[in-house]
């Protein structure tokens, strides 16, 4: 009786393999108009999965894996009705980048923690270090932030891993965005992203005073968190905090330090392990398009230009918001989209002293300007701090320098503001890093018509 049962189980697994394959699948990004989707699903045996924009034009779709998807592409692509068609391909925060050749280091940490206080910092209470650090003085933000005036309401969208919403520094800056790899409205959390006992040391590490926290962990390549004895001891216990866990927090947070007064938009596009999908990308840029952000900051990267997302900020731009995008980590001569597409702020490094960080791309049309990207202070979730190094957090100061110009004039057009940007400190052409490094002070008197 047993060998017969085992014959009948070794049949329905026969049988069912060749059904698995079947119904595996593949995601592809269609861009077609609506008046032909049906006609379009229909002759290529594509299945809808979602719209990923309100204008009905661009489409999440599933093809049977059994077909090949250079076959699928370019029969799709032939039909004069499809704009584009590309598999929904992987995209990376540039700091998870495999080749990034970033590396912390705790002593610039150290030394700003050499006196650890706190202060007042537009109705916040904040670690002063963070306020006072050496990037601030390096680009004249206390400067640029006398010249500004205006409260116009600015709102910076953030494509990365969510925020920490309870953060002291950022909690009264946010507005409701959104989680597209859960599906949620609202002010997406990181914390969700975390096993238990990593939150606990988290929730716990919230209660500890900022002035407690003076002990420097290096979480992974481009990251030093600054945790109390407790939390550390917590972790030690078992928790696994994922790798980029607490990236969005930091690219928020300094944003947050250039333009505090600006408004801050989470849009939850990426996964703790730094990673998206196009699709995800594509439905987050549309919605900061949709939802009134005048700046998207996007700190990731591809080698591969994704036609749906050029569609995406093409569309951004024509709603007058400024884009500003990391021009990657690998130290290399390497175009990077969407940093490369025209009309994107595409951000690559200095060290704060007119050099080149060693892990910035450079030499390509995909970096435009500089920025620091080295050694910065910013918010971690826990109301924690944590050093960062990359492209990203230049990114970041970019795109809250792009938001400080939009409230100091308001009638400013975003051209006007790319070029403020780009040209503000002119760099030598040697460096690679395209024509200037980052001076708030400067960019702000270029649209003001103030005194440089």
């Amino acid at each position: 009786m047993m060998r017969h049962i085992s014959r009948i189980v070794t049949w329905l697994a026969w049988i069912a393999l060749p059904l698995m394959a079947q119904t595996a699948q593949t995601s592809y990004v269609l861009d077609v108009p609506a008046s032909n989707l049906s006609q379009v699903l229909s002759q290529y045996g594509l299945t809808l999965v979602q719209a990923l924009n309100n204008e009905d034009s661009s489409y999440l779709v599933t093809a049977p894996s059994s077909i090949p998807s250079a076959t699928l592409i370019a029969q799709v692509t032939a039909n004069p009705a499809v704009s584009d068609f590309e598999v929904d391909g992987t995209i990376q925060e540039v700091e998870a980048d495999p080749l990034s050749t970033v590396t912390p280091d705790t002593s610039i940490i150290q030394a700003m923690l050499t006196n650890i206080t706190t202060q007042n910092y537009y109705g916040a209470t904040v670690l002063g270090a963070y306020v006072n650090q050496p990037a601030a003085q390096q680009i004249e933000l206390p400067a640029a932030q006398q010249a500004v005036s205006s409260n116009t309401a600015v709102i910076v969208g953030i494509i990365d891993t969510g925020v920490d919403p309870y953060h002291p520094a950022l909690a009264s800056s946010l507005v409701a965005g959104y989680d597209f790899t859960r599906n949620q409205a609202g002010i997406p959390s990181e914390w969700e992203d975390l096993d238990a006992t990593s939150t606990s040391a988290f929730q716990y590490s919230s209660t500890v005073p900022v002035t407690s926290k003076t002990d420097p962990i290096i979480l992974n390549q481009s990251t030093v968190v600054i945790l109390d004895q407790s939390t550390v001891v917590i972790l030690d216990g078992g928790g696994t905090t994922p790798s980029h866990f607490g990236h969005g927090t930091m690219v928020a947070g300094l944003v947050h330090l250039v333009a505090p007064q600006a408004m801050i938009m989470p849009l939850k596009a990426f996964l703790a392990d730094g990673s998206s999908d196009t699709a995800n990308v594509i439905r987050a840029i549309y919605y900061a398009a949709d939802h009134g952000a005048n700046v998207i900051s996007m700190s990731f990267s591809s080698e591969t230009e994704s036609a749906g997302i050029h569609a995406a900020i093409s569309y951004a731009k024509s709603k007058g918001i400024v884009c500003v995008s990391a021009a990657g980590n690998d130290g290399e001569q390497e175009l990077v989209y969407p940093a490369n597409q025209d009309g994107v702020v595409g951000v690559g490094s200095d060290n704060g002293g007119l050099q080149r960080s060693k892990f910035s791309n450079y030499g390509v049309d995909s970096v435009k300007m500089a920025a620091p990207g080295e050694g910065l202070l910013t918010t971690y979730p826990g109301s924690n701090y944590a050093g960062v190094w990359g492209t990203s957090f230049g990114t970041a100061l970019v795109s809250g320098s792009a938001a400080l110009l939009l409230q100091a004039n308001p009638g400013v057009d975003p051209g006007t503001v790319r070029d403020a940007l780009e040209s503000s400190s002119p760099l030598g052409s040697s460096l690679g890093l395209g024509d200037g490094t980052l001076d708030v002070k400067l960019a702000v008197g270029a649209v003001t018509g103030g005194d440089n």
